[in-house]
C-alpha cells in the first residue's frame, strides 16, 4: 500500500498515524508539545495545518463518499500558500455586488497562475457566472 494514500481506517490521523502528520515547516506532529512551545522550539507557524495533511483528510473523505467535504479540504490546501491578507481581499470581492465579472475573472486567473490554486480558480469562475446570471455583480459592471 502507498504510504501517501490515506483510508477511512486511518481516521483520526493524529491518533492512528501521527508519524505521517507534519507542520508546514516539516516538524512532526509529535514535536508539538507544551514543553516545546514554552522552550521556544514551536512557534505559530508550527501549529498550522499543512497542505499534505489536508490532502490526507480529503482522501479519507473520498473513501467515506463525502466528495463535497473532500473538495473543501482541497480548496483549503490550495489556500495555505496565499497570504492571509489576500485571502480576505478575495473573500470580500466574492460578496454579492462587490466585483465586476472582469474583476472576478482576474482573481480566478491570479489564483490559477500565481498561486497554482486551480480548484479555487474554478470556484471563482463559477461564482462569476452565477453572479452574472442572478444580477449580483457590481452595478454598471455587467
Amino acid at each position: 500500500m502507498n504510504d501517501n494514500i490515506m483510508t477511512a481506517q486511518d481516521y483520526p490521523l493524529a491518533t492512528r498515524c501521527p508519524e505521517k502528520i507534519q507542520t508546514p515547516g516539516g516538524k512532526p506532529l509529535t514535536d508539538i508539545t507544551l514543553e516545546n512551545v514554552l522552550a521556544g522550539k514551536v512557534g505559530p507557524q508550527d501549529v498550522r495545518i499543512s497542505q499534505q495533511t489536508l490532502e490526507y483528510q480529503a482522501q479519507i473523505a473520498e473513501q467515506m463518499q463525502r466528495h463535497a467535504v473532500a473538495r473543501n479540504f482541497r480548496r483549503a490546501a490550495e489556500l495555505i500558500t496565499i497570504p492571509d491578507a489576500r485571502i480576505l481581499e478575495i473573500y470580500n470581492a466574492l460578496r454579492p455586488f462587490r466585483s465586476s465579472f472582469a474583476e472576478l475573472q482576474a482573481i480566478a486567473d491570479e489564483l490559477e497562475h500565481t498561486w497554482h490554486a486551480t480548484v479555487n480558480a474554478a470556484f471563482v469562475r463559477e461564482s462569476a457566472e452565477v453572479y452574472q446570471q442572478r444580477n449580483k455583480l457590481r452595478k454598471g459592471s455587467q
